[in-house]
């Protein structure tokens, strides 16, 4: 696993760009004798194990796409290419669903039933790669579907689940307001899109405070905000950008709503024009109780029951929440954090790294998980 993992986070390839990883990915199934699909739904990967017995068919799924981030850590298998890297652990993904299909291919014999090997692609960016790897028919046949991720922010050595919402659905907004610029010494004379864009910003934060159910979980955060290149020119416009977290489309629906009322009162009520739009990203991922429960059961059973904690919602999205639309199943988190190998940084950051038990023990979870559903009556 440690081998498989190195070379991908070596040689990291971007959402919807991955044409390597694919390949290597097929031969490793192909030299193991489980029948592979390329190019599955566009990029993505496909194994199919027959079990000696009949019975169900499990679906697991892992995603292996990077991102565009410098790798700033000093360890020799360090991204090889310049603006990307595995920032979020798909490498690991990846390399402990391979190991996983190698456990399963051997004793296959032994398997009551049929198990799905998902290497999906495109996770990171929207639309991603599990819409369409389940209309080119991923799940078809399917009864159940498990995917794991691997979590710094969780110490080495446990797993983590969380039952009904578990991660959040991840939007995208951004507001250009358009006044009329000007020379810094008459503001009088202009419609300062700045000063109005400092106005909905500041109002942005009191959407969540005083405009939500306070037992409603919701984020709303403006990360980017472009205005003006001159120290004494009012600029003509401002650009706003952030992000959105809900769990809920009425909550959803009512972020969207409160938004667009701030931006408008305050340009209208300046003279001003604006254009607000909001991309909806992956829908929260919710975990149906009977399956997570399955999956906190089998992980006690895999690495004992003190290391298996219940966890809060993370407001991260995921696109599993595809999956679990069209069938039961369940998400869980696989704790890689370890600070005595400097693992303590956040997913998406240049120095993200975990440790790599962590793939052995999201490994055995996996195939205990698939064991007790394919063995349940």
């Amino acid at each position: 696993m440690v081998k498989l993992r190195r070379h991908f986070h070596e040689n990291p390839e971007l959402s919807f760009e991955e044409v390597e990883t694919p390949k290597t990915i097929a031969a490793y199934l192909r030299e193991l004798g489980i029948e592979a699909e390329t190019d599955f739904g566009g990029r993505g990967v496909i194994g199919r194990i027959y079990g000696g017995q009949p019975g169900k068919t499990v679906a697991l799924r892992a995603d292996f796409d990077a991102l565009p981030i410098q790798d700033e850590k000093t360890v020799p298998y360090r991204s090889k290419i310049d603006g990307k890297m595995h920032a979020c652990g798909h490498d690991g993904h990846t390399a402990t669903l391979l190991a996983v299909a190698k456990v399963l291919q051997k004793n296959r014999e032994h398997l009551k039933g049929n198990v799905v090997l998902i290497h999906q692609f495109a996770e990171e960016f929207a639309p991603g790669g599990a819409k369409p790897m389940i209309e080119a028919g991923c799940l078809d046949g399917v009864d159940a579907v498990f995917g794991t991720h691997l979590w710094s922010m969780l110490p080495h050595g446990q797993i983590g689940w969380a039952s009904g919402p578990a991660m959040a659905a991840p939007d995208r907004f951004e507001v250009k307001i358009n006044g009329r610029g000007g020379h810094g010494a008459s503001p009088h004379e202009t419609i300062d899109s700045l000063y109005l864009g400092t106005q909905v910003v500041s109002q942005f934060q009191s959407i969540v405070s005083r405009r939500l159910d306070p037992l409603q979980p919701a984020v709303v955060t403006v990360a980017t905000f472009n205005s003006g290149t001159a120290f004494n020119v009012i600029p003509d416009s401002a650009v706003i950008g952030g992000t959105v977290r809900t769990f809920g489309e009425a909550v959803q629906t009512q972020i969207i709503f409160e938004m667009e009322r701030i931006v408008k009162g305050v340009c209208e009520g300046s003279g001003a024009t604006y254009e607000f739009n909001y991309f909806k990203g992956y829908p929260a991922l919710i975990n149906p109780d009977p399956e997570i429960q399955l999956v906190a059961s089998s992980a006690r059973k895999a690495i004992g029951a003190e290391n298996v904690v219940e966890m809060p919602p993370i407001m991260g999205g995921e696109d599993f929440s595809y999956y679990l639309f069209e069938r039961p199943g369940a998400f869980f988190f696989t704790g890689a954090g370890n600070p005595e190998i400097d693992a303590i940084y956040p997913h998406h950051h240049p120095k993200f790294d975990f440790d790599e038990r962590a793939m052995v023990q999201a490994a055995k979870v996996l195939i205990q998980v698939t064991l007790d559903y394919l063995e349940a009556d």
